[in-house]
């Protein structure tokens, strides 16, 4: 079974910094593009960075230049540091990740996971 658990989110004053992490658990062949997305209240849920299994990442425009996404594909592992945050960050955070399993119904078939989200408040 293949599991994406987050952590790191917490409530921080505006301006402030949050580091988020996810790990990717379970028997796992092969991860490729791992991301978080973050949904607001009454909001659609939105990607904020993606980085593929080489280095190359992407940003929605309002993170550009705050937010860095980076990743340790020994650890399965998936980071997003997030600088200067403002108000309209806030949000549950989402980590994403297109896994092929060494196990299951679709065995080293590349699937698409979800983790429980993680909470992220900035207010004073």
């Amino acid at each position: 079974q293949v599991q994406l658990v987050e952590s790191g989110g917490d409530l921080v004053q505006p301006g402030g910094s949050l580091r988020l992490s996810c790990v990717a658990s379970g028997s796992i062949y092969r991860i490729t593009l791992m991301g978080w997305y973050r949904q607001a209240p009454e909001k659609q849920r939105e990607s904020v960075a993606t980085i593929t299994s080489a280095g190359n990442t992407n940003y929605t425009d309002s993170v550009k230049g705050r937010f860095t996404i980076s990743r340790d594909n020994a650890k399965k592992t998936v980071y997003l540091q997030m600088n200067s945050l403002k108000p309209e960050d806030t949000a549950v955070y989402y980590c994403n990740a297109i896994i092929a399993p060494l196990m299951g119904p679709n065995p080293y078939r590349y699937q698409n996971y979800w983790g429980q989200g993680t909470q992220v408040t900035v207010s004073s």
